[in-house]
């Protein structure tokens, strides 16, 4: 339970063309792609920032 098979992908693909439409996805895959590439970029920022911090003592 809680972990999704190839059916339930494939239906959750479906819905969403027929929600957004085939050219919409492309743009929403894409800007998703940036918005994740963005979160791990400051994650990793706020990781460093204290290591500095700490050698700098």
């Amino acid at each position: 339970m809680g972990r999704f098979g190839v059916p339930e992908l494939v239906l959750i693909l479906i819905i969403l063309l027929l929600l957004f439409g085939a050219s919409k996805l492309p743009q929403m895959a894409r800007a998703l792609g940036e918005s994740i590439k963005e979160f791990k970029k400051s994650v990793n920022n706020k990781e460093e920032k204290p290591q500095e911090k700490k050698e700098d003592s």
